[in-house]
């Protein structure tokens, strides 16, 4: 039996890597700070897996039995990707900054 789980069929918080919120009082850093809590909360979490992945590659450069080489190879990866889409986003926001500002008033 093949389950497959599209995009849409999944709720836009779990999509987008944010938890639901499970109460009134609580918030996430997004919804605190907008735009720029959205975004430090991303660039924080981009920053994480990158010292995480730099971390595992020394303990594997060190020959730790404990760390595997695919755990490693998976958490560069996931670290690249990451960084990729980052600069993507920045991208676009210079982009959107540059049409902003080109346009008459």
């Amino acid at each position: 039996m093949d389950l497959k789980i599209s995009a849409s069929s999944m709720p836009l918080t779990s999509r987008m890597g944010i938890a639901p919120i499970s109460g009134t009082s609580q918030a996430t850093s997004a919804q605190v700070g907008g735009f720029s809590g959205a975004l430090k909360s991303a660039l924080s979490s981009v920053s994480q897996t990158q010292n995480e992945a730099t971390r595992l590659q020394r303990e594997v450069q060190l020959e730790n039995p404990k760390v595997s080489l695919e755990e490693t190879m998976v958490a560069i990866q996931k670290a690249q990707i990451g960084f990729q889409a980052t600069l993507h986003v920045r991208n676009r926001m210079v982009q959107a900054y540059t049409d902003i500002m080109n346009m008459q008033v």
